[in-house]
């Protein structure tokens, strides 16, 4: 396994739209492991292909309850070529963030259950109904295999405000 380089906005390639993945081969399976090492490294409770400069339809998450002493506690999941099957009409509010807009957080409207098709790291086709804080993740990093992040889901002038925000931060660290 292998720690990737996070891709950071405004990189295009978060705006791309993923190609679905052929086989799930060892070379997948890589991939897999190394979105992982470098999710938990971030740290982080998902990624998707597109945030380490990747094309492909996979996310991986962990948004697995760890109480206090139990850092080491994962339960590591991966979506090759996830479809959206079903959402709930009620929806929920959860405050979001992205590996790839680091230090920016806002509340986000989403349904609050989800049903997803997919294929696992072995490649077995599987199918899961997702309820709160799993919904949500699987929704976000979805969105990025379509070129979508949290912050469209943000009114035009608010998600504007958030990234001059962003883009002045950055700056400053950058001069720093």
């Amino acid at each position: 396994m292998s720690k990737k380089e996070i891709v950071l906005v405004p990189d295009a390639c978060l705006r791309e739209t993923c190609l679905p993945i052929e086989d799930v081969t060892d070379e997948i399976r890589q991939l897999a492991d190394d979105m992982l090492e470098t999710m938990y490294a971030a740290p982080g409770i998902g990624l998707a292909a597109p945030q380490i400069g990747v094309l492909k339809r996979i996310f991986v998450l962990d948004v697995a309850e760890r109480e206090e002493g139990e850092a080491d506690k994962k339960e590591p999941m991966v979506f090759i070529n996830p479809k959206i099957t079903w959402s709930s009409e009620e929806t929920a509010v959860y405050q979001e963030g992205c590996l790839s807009i680091p230090e920016v957080y806002e509340d986000v409207e989403r349904p609050v259950a989800v049903k997803v098709s997919y294929l696992d790291r072995d490649g077995t086709a599987c199918e899961i109904e997702a309820g709160g804080l799993l919904a949500t993740c699987i929704q976000h990093e979805y969105d990025h295999l379509n070129g979508v992040l949290f912050v469209d889901h943000l009114s035009r002038l608010k998600r504007e405000r958030v990234m001059k925000k962003y883009t002045k931060a950055q700056k400053a660290k950058a001069s720093a």
